[in-house]
């Protein structure tokens, strides 16, 4: 059996999600530090001027190092509005948003109080859209060591910043992945944009988003 272990992410991109379909078993640990500017609070939508980053606000205890199940989301700034009319503006005239808009918009109207259970809802949502039953379960505690088998790629998955590489493995640093192009619907002016969050790939290929993610290649 094979295991890898993820971190908990915000509308994870497509590479995460071909990890949950490669995978026999998924951990998804909240006993890891809390880390910025990561997909742990962002996820990264096709808007109509280029990438657009939306970020969760997060409030974190006062200590050094928190553990992710401990951040609790902030409702600074009306986040939740501005989220959902950017996914709007960005995927309105998709073929699949109007299909699936209501049910995710209900995310946006309940308030979650933790960031992990926010990020595991909208997780099992997009699964279940999908037709997806991936094999995911909570840590129970911090792992440092990893039986053969297993793989950590909590730090692995991550957006591209030119500060990675002094904070990644040798073997993190070797995981690039670019998805195979499909229909995105500002491709004429944008080109194609990889890996992307997987809401872009939902509401542009729809149900045909499980057949993309099983005959993508080997996720590296």
């Amino acid at each position: 059996m094979h295991t890898i272990y993820l971190s908990s992410a915000y509308l994870a991109p497509i590479q995460y999600y071909c990890k949950l379909l490669e995978y026999d078993r998924i951990y998804i640990d909240p006993y890891e530090h809390y880390q910025k500017q990561t997909y742990r609070n962002r996820c990264v939508i096709a808007a109509p001027d280029g990438p657009l980053a939306l970020t969760v606000p997060i409030v974190k205890p006062h200590t050094p190092k928190c553990m992710m199940r401990d951040i609790r989301i902030s409702d600074h700034g009306n986040w939740r509005h501005l989220h959902w009319n950017a996914l709007i503006s960005a995927y309105s005239h998709t073929p699949f948003f109007q299909y699936y808009m209501d049910e995710l918009h209900e995310f946006y109207e309940h308030k979650y109080v933790f960031l992990l259970d926010f990020n595991e809802a909208l997780l099992f949502h997009i699964c279940e859209q999908m037709d997806i039953k991936p094999n995911v379960s909570l840590t129970n505690s911090y792992r440092t060591f990893f039986d053969e088998g297993e793989e950590d790629w909590r730090n692995a998955i991550r957006p591209k910043q030119a500060s990675d590489a002094k904070h990644l493995s040798q073997s993190e640093q070797t995981t690039d992945f670019m998805s195979r192009p499909y229909y995105q619907v500002f491709q004429e002016k944008l080109g194609f944009l990889p890996n992307l969050s997987i809401v872009d790939l939902l509401f542009n290929l729809g149900p045909e988003s499980l057949l993309y993610l099983t005959t993508q290649p080997v996720a590296k």
